[in-house]
């Protein structure tokens, strides 16, 4: 049964990202001769969107997540959020806001993910994402989180970044806590230097790059997120970082670190 898995994993692996291959270079094309001109002026103050796709977690959500979406020193953006299918009070939490910058978006069931816990971390959130796509207004999107901070000179700073250089794809540097210590994350051993999902600002006409929620199933880069950037950057995204600290990932509650460590802990303590 074993090997059996292993060569579906393969297959469906190396069929998505000879998909992948073929048609995103092509996708990119099209889509800069369609809408590369309309981001010529670079005094623009553009709408921003924030997508943030989110599951059981109403509290942080609305005291601390989305307040750092609205403090930002740049106005001119706006929140989606996008329920994984919430069993909470994530939907009135987010009514009571009474915030027209904040949208809200429930998903009727909850997307289908990996029952092993390490496999279910790289791509949960993957759908909800994915309609977060859709929805978004913005002629720029970004990405969080929903228990991630913004720091307030984040839309600002990468925005300007990517207006000043051209860029269809900017990142920074994020600071995460683990065990009590804050870590300065700025990749600068990684080619192409690209910084953690909380850092990325890109093009909205890019937005036919689609989470890959198969992306588990792959022996290397198995995270979601990090699949996207890659895709992003063999396709040929002109890309930049910009050397700044704009985002900050506390510790997940209860586990005092981040990632997949917090989300083995949660599944030990009955959380996942």
């Amino acid at each position: 049964m074993g090997n059996k898995k292993s060569v579906r994993n393969w297959v469906i692996s190396k069929s998505q990202k000879l998909r992948y291959r073929l048609t995103e270079p092509a996708a990119l094309q099209l889509a800069r001769s369609r809408y590369g001109r309309l981001y010529d002026d670079q005094t623009e103050n553009p709408l921003v969107s924030i997508i943030i796709a989110t599951y059981n977690r109403s509290r942080i959500l609305v005291e601390r997540t989305i307040p750092a979406v609205l403090a930002q020193t740049y106005a001119n953006v706006e929140a989606v959020i996008i329920g994984d299918c919430c069993i909470d009070d994530t939907g009135k939490r987010i009514a009571s806001l009474q915030e027209p910058r904040v949208r809200f978006v429930d998903l009727p069931q909850r997307g289908r993910y990996p029952a092993d816990p390490a496999s279910r971390w790289f791509v949960q959130g993957s759908v909800p994402r994915n309609k977060g796509l859709r929805l978004a207004r913005g002629k720029w999107f970004g990405w969080i989180s929903d228990d991630d901070l913004l720091l307030p000179n984040h839309v600002e700073s990468l925005l300007r970044f990517a207006q000043r250089g051209e860029y269809e794809f900017v990142s920074a540097a994020y600071i995460a806590e683990r065990r009590g210590e804050k870590i300065v994350i700025d990749v600068k051993d990684i080619t192409p230097r690209i910084g953690g999902m909380q850092t990325w600002l890109y093009r909205s006409y890019l937005r036919f790059f689609q989470w890959n929620t198969q992306s588990w199933r792959k022996s290397w880069d198995r995270p979601c997120d990090y699949d996207l950037q890659f895709r992003m950057a063999r396709a040929g995204v002109r890309m930049g970082f910009l050397n700044e600290i704009v985002a900050y990932v506390p510790s997940v509650e209860g586990t005092n670190t981040v990632g997949l460590e917090a989300q083995l802990l949660c599944q030990t303590q009955g959380q996942g």
